[in-house]
């Protein structure tokens, strides 16, 4: 693929140190099978101005694992350009909203939670409390039974009871 769309310089990463270091040349290769693929490789990689083998240890491949999961997951159009993605990681602390009191048995998200479940409004429900659901759900993410909260910069929250929320507290302060 990157040969058709005329890519000069190639960036390869992996997280085997060993396919790397056979790859670039500073181990041999002895198993029958992975010695035409290291000629494969040689071959390919002449047909580029630069390319460059990269380790990444496991612990840190956990976005590329997503992200191959993800593009499994979609349909590629052949003829379209992608543009690539720029994902940026951030250093700081993730930030969060309480609410100190739940009032009712059900937990404040409750109606959020139902209305992208089902559609659902609660049955005494006005007009402009329906609005004020419809509007609010569209900040909310549903995945299977767990409620996230959209950041503006693209981030999920997780929403938690009350109730979960001290266990959560206790099991970070412990």
């Amino acid at each position: 693929m990157a040969i058709n769309q005329d890519v000069e310089k190639l960036l390869i990463m992996e997280d085997s140190d060993l396919i790397i270091r056979q790859a670039q040349g500073e181990w041999e290769t002895r198993y029958v099978k992975l010695i035409l693929y290291k000629q494969h490789v040689e071959d390919l990689s002449k047909r580029f101005k630069s390319a460059e083998f990269r380790y990444i240890p496991q612990f840190h491949n956990e976005l590329a694992d997503a992200l191959a999961t993800l593009s499994s997951m979609l349909p590629y159009p052949r003829n379209v350009h992608i543009d690539p993605l720029e994902i940026q990681i951030r250093e700081r602390h993730g930030y969060c909203s309480t609410v100190e009191i739940e009032p009712d048995v059900q937990p404040w998200h409750h109606d959020i939670k139902r209305f992208l479940k089902t559609k659902e409004y609660p049955e005494q429900a006005s007009g402009d409390q329906k609005r004020t659901i419809r509007r609010l759900s569209s900040g909310f993410f549903l995945s299977g039974e767990v409620l996230y909260k959209r950041t503006p910069d693209l981030n999920l929250l997780r929403c938690v009871d009350a109730q979960e929320a001290r266990r959560i507290m206790n099991e970070v302060n412990a």
